[in-house]
């Protein structure tokens, strides 16, 4: 059972430890299927988001892989540990920093990735197709797109930048209304990663950052509707209150 955290923006990563204590304490061997999220959400007294984001932090540490249509196994060789950035900001500003420094990362790979990469993103892509948008293999093939991607273009500070900005992506602030904005979308989301895939194909990095900036912009566009939404809510109450107020007054 998961011990009290104090700070709950850590909750994830200490999730994360403790499951990563487990696999090196051999309760689940090199190979092996990790149990549900469902399942590891009961055991660590957790919800489901919170482990769909501590198997975010442990493939990132190489622990463990998602395979497509069987789940999440224990990985061969963990990579070493890189600390997750320590920096609050809005979901508006993630995006729009991811979208300026993925359309250059995304432009940069279109000019030099091999056969193989483009293999690779297909093959993501169709894990991301089969996984529809949510849930945890959904989260991991959107991330594991993002940074191949990024690791495509061969250049390792834009490999570190990807990564950290996705790590930001699951603060609390960030992470809710994100998932909010996502269920907003107007296509699926594998339908925009199909159009970036097709530009790398191309080797176009103009059609690339272009199909990667796109993809964001929407994001921030649905970002935007949900504060929309949240302020026209917010309205009513405040009218509804008042309706109400007068009406009692009005009864004196």
């Amino acid at each position: 059972m998961a011990e009290p955290v104090a700070d709950s923006r850590k909750l994830r990563q200490h999730i994360a430890n403790l499951i990563a204590a487990s696999i090196r304490d051999g309760r689940w061997a090199t190979g092996e299927r990790l149990p549900s999220e469902r399942d590891l959400a009961d055991d660590h007294k957790v919800s489901r988001p919170t482990i769909r984001e501590a198997m975010i932090i442990l493939e990132a540490r190489g622990l463990v892989e998602a395979r497509h249509g069987a789940g999440v196994y224990v990985a061969d060789a963990p990579r070493p540990e890189v600390s997750a950035p320590r920096l609050e900001v809005s979901a508006f500003e993630l995006v729009e920093a991811r979208r300026l420094i993925e359309g250059d990362a995304c432009a940069l790979a279109a000019a030099v990735m091999t056969d193989d990469q483009l293999d690779e993103l297909t093959v993501i892509l169709h894990d991301m197709a089969e996984e529809h948008d949510f849930g945890a293999l959904a989260d991991l093939a959107d991330r594991r797109f993002h940074v191949a991607i990024a690791k495509a273009s061969r250049n390792g500070v834009l490999v570190a930048m990807v990564e950290n900005l996705w790590d930001l992506r699951y603060q609390p602030a960030c992470r809710d209304l994100l998932e909010r904005a996502g269920r907003m979308r107007a296509q699926p989301l594998v339908n925009d990663h199909q159009e970036i895939l097709d530009a790398l194909k191309a080797r176009d990095p103009v059609a690339a950052r272009t199909a990667m900036r796109e993809h964001l912009g929407r994001l921030i566009d649905n970002l935007m509707a949900v504060v929309e939404a949240d302020a026209l809510e917010e309205a009513r109450a405040r009218i509804r209150a008042r309706r109400s107020e007068v009406a009692r007054r009005a009864g004196v």
